[in-house]
């Protein structure tokens, strides 16, 4: 069965380019041209995955973003923005967007950040599915996570970075090990990306973000999961 794609644009000539694309590749599209739409859409349809254009008229594409993290949907997103600056990028990974490209981009680079994305969302674990860490547990294979008695919802991004971490309590990764593990050789000019997925899960994980204990900061190397606790 086609994997399945929601294409959120309010230009229909950019549709009109995408959209015969991304079925050329063997992609079953939906479209949705404001943010309303999008969000009857996705819970239409169930997309695989979610093109979603940053400038919608009315319900912004990160006011999409917001409202289906806030109701637990995580359906992977990539954001699609005109936007260069760093913390717009930042803003759109931190609403819970799994991936962004900016414009103006190829048909092919947006094919393969398609791909990627989906590729992570659906990995299967391998080895030990279930690790406690402290008052932490992840089940890889269930794709959950518990802190105490309270479940804590992550995007797929988030949850890979979590589980790569979490495997090896103590070793180092650099954000470009984490990036290959994570998303794959295409995102190698992205390190900066990591970042926004530490930060999130930093709030979503820690008791006091700005003194981690789970994931950890080694300054000068990149990230390391707490092996004290």
């Amino acid at each position: 069965m086609a994997q399945s794609v929601l294409l959120v644009d309010d230009e229909p000539k950019v549709i009109d380019v995408i959209k015969p694309f991304l079925e050329r590749e063997g992609f079953e599209v939906h479209v949705a041209f404001d943010g309303g739409s999008a969000i009857s859409r996705v819970e239409q349809v169930k997309p695989d995955l979610v093109i979603l254009d940053w400038m919608l008229p009315g319900m912004s594409g990160i006011d999409v973003c917001r409202h289906l993290r806030s109701t637990g949907n995580l359906v992977p997103i990539i954001m699609v923005t005109a936007r260069t600056e760093e913390v717009d990028r930042v803003l759109g990974l931190e609403m819970g967007a799994d991936d962004y490209i900016t414009k103006p981009f190829s048909l092919r680079e947006l094919v393969a950040r398609v791909r990627s994305v989906l590729r992570r969302s659906q990995q299967q674990p391998s080895g030990e599915s279930v690790y406690v860490r402290g008052n932490l547990k992840i089940d890889e294979s269930r794709f959950r996570v518990w802190k105490d008695d309270a479940e804590i919802v992550l995007t797929p991004a988030e949850f890979q970075i979590l589980v790569t971490l979490a495997a090896k309590p103590g070793v180092v990764y650099s954000r470009l090990q984490l990036l290959q593990t994570v998303m794959g050789n295409a995102y190698m000019n992205y390190e900066r990306t990591i970042d926004s997925h530490i930060s999130h899960l930093r709030r979503k994980l820690e008791d006091d973000p700005s003194n981690p204990k789970f994931i950890q900061t080694v300054h000068g190397m990149g990230y390391r999961f707490g092996d004290n606790l």
